[in-house]
């Protein structure tokens, strides 16, 4: 990954910290997604005093969204957390439904666009140099599937269900 790339990444990531914040981020700041993080805390305490915490299951489908959003409720002091037999993928949350509605869930859909957004881009262009550079769709065939053609395969890459 690219320094600069990578610097721009984090800097639109704060951005949106920000955003979600009620305030402008300042281009360069260091100090805004933590001042940013703090005032969402605070909003968080105070949809607490209103209203109780529920709980919360979110189904997030990949590592990245996951890993994210884990990264995201600590930030604000939640503690994730799954019961046993529950998928990897499953993430539970213990907060106040309208901090869930009105920043927590919305601050997290933006930044995982922007994230996914990224993260195709590099696997895209690591892809065109390094294997094949034809990124355009797959063939599309009128009629049915031959008889007695292969079975469908539905293995994971990585071995995980």
């Amino acid at each position: 990954m690219e320094t600069d790339e990578h610097q721009r990444l984090i800097e639109k990531l704060r951005r949106i910290e920000a955003l979600f914040a009620d305030r402008a981020a300042t281009h360069g700041e260091k100090a805004a997604a933590g001042k940013a993080a703090d005032r969402i805390r605070q909003r968080l305490e105070t949809f607490a005093q209103v209203d109780p915490p529920q709980e919360f299951t979110f189904a997030l489908r990949n590592p990245w969204s996951r890993n994210l959003f884990i990264a995201l409720a600590r930030r604000y002091q939640l503690r994730p957390y799954r019961y046993a037999r529950q998928r990897r993928t499953t993430v539970m949350v213990r907060v106040p439904a309208k901090f869930v509605h009105e920043t927590f869930w919305p601050e997290f859909c933006e930044l995982d666009q922007t994230l996914q957004k990224y993260l195709h881009e590099i696997t895209a262009r690591v892809i065109a140099e390094s294997i094949n550079g034809d990124n355009s769709e797959v063939e599309v065939r009128s009629g049915n599937a031959l008889p007695g053609s292969a079975p469908e395969f539905a293995g994971q890459a990585n071995g995980e269900e």
